[in-house]
């Protein structure tokens, strides 16, 4: 065999764990001390990172070369599809925006970024000893199946082979397993090597029947029962169904701190939440459609958006914007991040439709600046300092727009490259900032929260809690899956 060692680890549908299956695995490798990359061909998320060398890649794919601990790559994840409305979504190829595609559209697009794919997975295995590839949804989906380069297409184009995932949680295990086998073609049944049965609760002998019927009917072999891994959900999550896992009730004795999040239609990098989640003393709740802002909230935190307009625009459909005004009237404090933060302000322009229609909206008129959609989009890794507190931070900037106003002359942020970022009102209540990822600095993260409650530092440190988190997701792996099989497919063995 010619090829560096490859194994594809496809899903039945969404959300059955392959993001961090395949994380576990990276780190549970790594350990073995080989060089592990991960890649996935396409993703849709608007959970972005900016890798180290530039560009855009999701989420999930960041989160797997820091379990590979290496430095993330625009080539880990070569096509990410950013939704901007319920049909059409930014096209990034090889992390920079290639442009807008509506679904029809793109389905059309798929078979001509097939190369730009390829080449990326080619200069991702010729630094590795092992590649895990991720699918994207199910290759069941045989609507979708022509031109494909997710699934099935991918893995024959770089000729994969391949692993299914199930997940028994969501109930149906057997008949995903047994059906996607059956909808699949011929040629793409005998890239299929085995399978997995994820997120198991109680005791796995119960399910071995189970096990039986599954390798009956298809003919492929269990490489593992691999049991509910509940730290998952304190990871960070590839998409919004991640969304699910944030609590929904209030504070209580053990958790003062209440920090609110509208929960908006295009909420971006939400992952920015995560360390704050962490806290032991912060219950982190999402506002959804319908309800009223509570009147004890210490914080209304703005998320990232990948629509601003269109998000802002909900945000009054449902009467937040009032609740919000009565949260400041009150004394409450308002935080913007990225998207959130050019809401703050009096006006958001799109002079060139980069979101929608071409026009001017009025903002919440919390912070004295004006935003306009112009210009390349930002991205870059930073670190910087808190003009408030004089903390450390380091983050992320991924962004279209440039705010400008009053208020910027109070920034939130010094960077390191000599920009000031983001604006705080007088008194300090209200703030915004462009930099994602600055919570995740522990002293930041403690005198932030320390501003709207007296506390006592929790000594949480989110970084290495992180990777902690990855250690043992990759123990949970290596206990209950057939590692060396794994590894044996992937190196060709049939």
């Amino acid at each position: 065999m010619n090829r560096t060692p490859a194994i594809m680890l496809q899903g039945t549908g969404s959300d059955v764990g392959k993001s961090l299956v395949v994380a576990g695995l990276a780190r549970a490798y790594t350990r073995r001390g080989l060089r592990v990359r991960p890649f996935k061909p396409q993703n849709m998320s608007n959970n972005a990172a900016v890798a180290a060398d530039g560009g855009e890649i999701g989420r999930a794919q960041a989160l797997q070369a820091r379990a590979c601990r290496v430095p993330a790559s625009r080539h880990m994840n070569p096509v990410l599809l950013k939704p901007q409305s319920e049909i059409g979504a930014q096209v990034i190829l090889q992390g920079a925006l290639s442009g807008s595609a509506k679904a029809a559209d793109y389905h059309r697009l798929k078979p001509t970024l097939l190369p730009k794919v390829l080449e990326s997975f080619a200069l991702q295995a010729a630094d590795a000893d092992l590649v895990l590839v991720e699918g994207a949804g199910s290759p069941a989906e045989v609507n979708l199946r022509d031109g494909d380069i997710a699934n099935m297409g991918f893995a024959a184009a770089a000729d994969l082979p391949v692993a299914l995932i199930g997940d028994i949680d969501r109930g149906g295990v057997i008949a995903s397993l047994v059906g996607t086998h059956a909808l699949l073609e011929p040629g793409e049944r005998a890239r299929l090597k085995g399978f997995i049965i994820n997120k198991f609760r109680g005791d796995p002998s119960l399910f071995a029947g189970g096990l039986r019927i599954i390798e009956d009917r298809t003919g492929l072999s269990g490489l593992g029962v691999l049991p509910f891994f509940a730290a998952a959900r304190e990871l960070p999550a590839e998409d919004a169904m991640g969304l699910d896992n944030y609590a929904a009730g209030a504070g209580g004795p053990g958790r003062p701190i209440r920090i609110v999040v509208p929960l908006l239609p295009r909420i971006a990098n939400f992952d920015d939440l995560d360390p704050l989640r962490a806290e032991p003393d912060v219950a982190v709740e999402l506002l959804r459609p319908g309800r009223v802002l509570p009147g004890d909230t210490d914080l209304v935190l703005l998320p990232g958006s990948k629509s601003t307009i269109a998000d802002l625009a909900f945000l009054r459909e449902q009467g937040w914007d009032v609740d919000i005004a009565a949260h400041v009237r009150r004394g409450g404090a308002v935080l913007g991040l990225c998207g959130g933060y050019q809401m703050l302000g009096r006006t958001v322009a799109d002079p060139q439709g980069v979101e929608g229609p071409a026009g001017t909206v009025d903002g919440l008129g919390l912070l004295d600046i004006e935003t306009t959609l112009v210009g390349a989009k930002q991205l870059s890794e930073i670190a910087g300092t808190d003009c408030l507190g004089g903390a450390a931070v380091r983050g992320y900037e991924i962004h279209i727009g440039r705010s400008h106003g009053p208020a910027t002359a109070r920034p939130l942020l010094l960077l390191a490259d000599g920009r000031a970022d983001g604006a705080v009102a007088e008194g300090g209540r209200i703030a915004g900032c462009y930099l994602h990822g600055l919570f995740a600095a522990d002293r930041f993260r403690h005198d932030f929260l320390a501003r709207l409650r007296h506390r006592t530092a929790s000594g949480l440190c989110y970084e290495e809690r992180v990777d902690q988190l990855l250690d043992n997701l990759a123990d949970h792996v290596a206990a209950h899956l057939d590692l060396d099989r794994i590894l044996e497919i992937a190196g060709g063995a049939g």
